[in-house]
């Protein structure tokens, strides 16, 4: 992604924040999709292109003069194209695409978060860009009814400021998201096109794992099978790029003379690999800690009767120690 070019902004706090605007370099000619996520993609871009039409010629701008940002929800796993797909609309659209994401805009100080969603809209806005909401569930997530929970009051101004702009955008905003069950239901009539980013079929991981490839400078061995590798590991787009990066540095590392070294299928095969293993190595240790030993169950059901009591123990010796300290200063 050429030419990066960042937008700062500040609050009152001094708190800064960056929000990188990039001229889109990746087309639809770079992303392989099944064909119901393509066409889904295709409608999504038509309402863009008839935008002018509907609402500036037909005069339908002056009847429904709010809610006329196009939203779009690209919702599906990570590694499925949706960021490549959203930086492809801008680069249709000729105009810049805006990167948002949510650790950029979150603040430490009460009310400034609010803010920094209203300012993204308003760069937006200046400089016509596409605007892309990655990770879109962590900003847009659903209200909580917790009023009197400082956390909960920002999650719900957060939400109220982005709807609210929304409303009065008159551009195009993307919400990628891995989670769309975690949306506030109120974003559902203002997002125009949903499009589901589906796991590549057979064939679109062979064409994914072809068009990773130089088509005349990257040095390829005649054992390569792109068809094989497709049908063995059902795997994303991005992880595909990652086995295909992590070949070709195995290839390169090999011994002898750069002229002489090739991407061979084990090479790709052993990548591939590694990356399926180091994606069970990150759920096992967020979602699905790995279970402990024999031995380390039976310390823990040793230690649990005694150490419960003590547990407790201590806390009412420090209750005793307090109210006694209370008794004496009230007799002085």
């Amino acid at each position: 992604m050429g030419n990066p070019l960042f937008r700062v902004f500040s609050n009152l706090t001094g708190n800064r924040r960056v929000v990188e605007t990039i001229e889109p370099q990746r087309t639809f000619a770079d992303v392989v999709l099944p064909p119901s996520t393509r066409q889904a993609l295709d409608g999504a871009l038509a309402h863009v292109t008839r935008h002018d039409l509907i609402f500036n010629r037909w005069g339908l701008g002056d009847r429904h003069p709010t809610g006329l940002a196009l939203a779009f929800n690209f919702a599906g796993p990570p590694g499925t194209g949706k960021t490549i797909c959203a930086e492809a609309i801008a680069h249709a659209l000729g105009r810049r695409l805006m990167v948002v994401r949510y650790a950029e805009v979150e603040s430490m100080w009460l009310g400034e978060t609010p803010k920094n969603v209203a300012a993204t809209f308003r760069i937006a806005r200046e400089e016509n860009a596409v605007l892309l909401f990655d990770e879109a569930d962590a900003i847009a997530s659903r209200r909580s009814s917790m009023v009197d929970h400082a956390v909960s009051r920002e999650s719900n101004a957060v939400v109220n400021v982005l709807l609210q702009e929304l409303e009065r955008f008159n551009g195009v905003v993307i919400f990628a998201t891995n989670l769309a069950a975690n949306f506030d239901p109120a974003f559902e009539r203002r997002i125009r096109t949903h499009v589901l980013f589906e796991m590549p079929g057979e064939q679109e991981r062979e064409r994914i794992w072809q068009v990773q490839m130089h088509p005349q400078l990257t040095p390829l061995a005649d054992d390569v099978d792109f068809g094989a590798l497709a049908r063995t590991y059902r795997v994303t787009g991005g992880d595909i790029r990652n086995a295909v990066l992590k070949a070709a540095m195995a290839a390169a590392g090999e011994p002898g003379p750069d002229a002489a070294k090739k991407i061979h299928h084990r090479h790709l095969d052993e990548a591939i690999q590694q990356v399926i293993a180091a994606g069970r190595v990150m759920r096992q240790s967020l979602l699905e800690p790995a279970p402990a030993s024999d031995a380390t169950q039976l310390m823990t059901i040793v230690r649990a009767p005694i150490a419960v009591p003590l547990a407790i123990a201590g806390s009412l010796l420090a209750v005793t120690l307090s109210v006694a300290a209370l008794i004496v200063a009230l007799l002085r």
